[in-house]
């Protein structure tokens, strides 16, 4: 009985059976899956099914095989040669499975759009239409193979991106292979074939970092610019919402009496939508300036808009109008490095950080569900800002080092406890020398004469001795007690 085995040396599937009394091994370039094996079982069955009765015809299933040279030529010859479908099984390249590109991506976007935001189905819309489907439409999705994929992902680093550039951005060129990644693994689970992109890696993306403005920069910013965007700007600089959150912000979700915004809509793609995730939905404390500004605010649009930073008709601000008229403007005017709106949310975290705010209450105001995000992203700011980078210690020890801390000492007699300037405290008296050297180092002291280092001691420790001779040793002498009373500041 035949068998579906697997190759040690390249993991791909061959068929193991015997025919004429000899064992016949055809290889098959498909990989090692529960489907490929099924496939492959399926065909084997047949074959052995029609060398049971007879009918097999060798060719049939193997035009190409060096194993009919040595097989009987009277069998080989019994049938013409004609392939069937069952050789294409078996073949290496890809089987047109399934329906094509197109039609299936469409039917895909129509099952889930439910669950997706309507700015999110308006941009995979676009790469849909724009990228994918002029690319792979006309195939059967079974059909495209990993090297089509690949060939694909080159040419988009060579087509115009925006501006001047040339070819599109890793990043881009990701989501892009991204979305057929997605569609193909769909398709491939509804359509038992193994998908082409499950191997492809996706491209490795430079680490940007966040530029946030200094405190002096953003003081520079609310004296210079334009008079009605000065409270729009105070808002942004210190509660770090997003440019969706604070053009869709409205009136409703503005609790004076609690001070604080309550962040639960965006404006994104000139709509109303849910926020970016259910972390996003928060209430941010209201810092004192920001109150003030809102109230001001609330004097201009209060009364014409549900919005509160709108435009002359009522509606919210535009992203791309204010960014091309209002912001870039603004940091040319100022001299200043050119950077996105989104700095300013970055603004808004690196000053809470250098304020020394805990950053579990920073990370709730930001909208992240941990504080993982916060260390990574701005942590390299901290001690530029906060200074906890070792030099407060160095202040302590500068400060407490040149005035001198005060010292706690009774006064002997009375029992009255001073304090007293570090300086002015007598040091701790320093224990004289013992043994020989100690009383020579004392009778030296006491007058100064080497040759009195240099005499042996008496017995009694005060007058050399003559009847120590070469060779004896001196005995112990005493020493004079060591003064205990030292010298008391008054």
């Amino acid at each position: 009985m035949g068998s579906v085995r697997t190759s040690d040396t390249t993991n791909a599937l061959f068929m193991d059976f015997r025919f004429q009394g000899k064992r016949c091994r055809e290889y098959t370039a498909l990989t090692e899956t529960p489907a490929n094996r099924k496939k492959l079982e399926k065909v084997l069955d047949k074959i052995e099914s029609e060398i049971a009765d007879g009918s097999f015809v060798y060719a049939n299933y193997f035009p190409n095989s060096k194993a009919i040279k040595r097989l009987d030529r009277v069998s080989i010859a019994a049938a013409p040669i004609a392939p069937v479908a069952a050789a294409a099984e078996v073949a290496p390249e890809p089987v047109a499975i399934g329906p094509l590109f197109k039609d299936f991506a469409n039917t895909w976007v129509d099952e889930h759009s439910i669950e997706w935001r309507r700015s999110h189905i308006r941009s995979l819309l676009s790469t849909l239409n724009g990228r994918l489907i002029p690319q792979f439409g006309g195939k059967a999705v079974g059909g495209i193979s990993k090297s089509d994929i690949l060939v694909f992902r080159a040419t988009l680093a060579k087509v115009k991106g925006r501006g001047d550039k040339e070819g599109l951005s890793p990043k881009r060129i990701n989501e892009i292979i991204g979305l057929l990644r997605q569609i193909l693994t769909e398709a491939a689970d509804r359509f038992q074939f193994t998908s082409p992109s499950l191997n492809i890696k996706t491209l490795r993306l430079r680490k940007t970092d966040v530029n946030p403005f200094s405190l002096t920069e953003f003081q520079r910013i609310l004296a210079v610019c334009r008079p009605d965007f000065k409270d729009y700007f105070t808002t942004r600089f210190l509660t770090g919402m997003r440019t969706g959150e604070v053009h869709g912000l409205k009136w409703k979700y503005i609790d004076w009496d609690l001070r604080i915004i309550r962040v639960r809509e965006t404006f994104v793609l000139g709509e109303d939508e849910y926020t970016k995730t259910d972390g996003s939905q928060r209430d941010i404390q209201m810092s004192l300036p920001v109150i003030e500004a809102l109230k001001r605010q609330y004097e201009v649009t209060g009364k014409v808009s549900e919005y509160v930073f709108c435009n002359q008709t009522g509606q919210p601000l535009d992203n791309k109008n204010f960014s091309d008229r209002v912001w870039y403007p603004l940091l040319r005017h100022l001299g200043l490095e050119k950077r996105r709106p989104y700095q300013m949310r970055h603004t808004a975290a690196t000053l809470w950080l250098a304020s020394g705010e805990a950053p579990e209450w920073i990370a709730r105001q930001l909208g992240h569900t941990s504080t993982e995000m916060l260390f990574r992203v701005y942590s390299r700011y901290v001690p530029n800002l906060t200074r906890q980078d070792g030099s407060a210690m160095e202040r302590l020890l500068a400060t407490q080092m040149s005035q001198g801390a005060l010292i706690q000492q009774t006064t002997p007699g009375t029992g009255v406890t001073v304090y007293v300037a570090a300086q002015d405290v007598a040091p701790m008296p320093q224990p004289k020398p013992r043994g020989v050297n100690g009383a020579r180092a004392a009778r030296k002291g006491d007058n100064g004469s080497k040759a009195d280092d240099e005499a042996p001691l008496s017995a009694s420790g005060d007058e050399p001795s003559d009847s120590v001779t070469q060779g004896q040793t001196a005995p112990r002498p005493r020493f004079p007690q060591a003064n205990t009373s030292a010298a008391r500041p008054s």
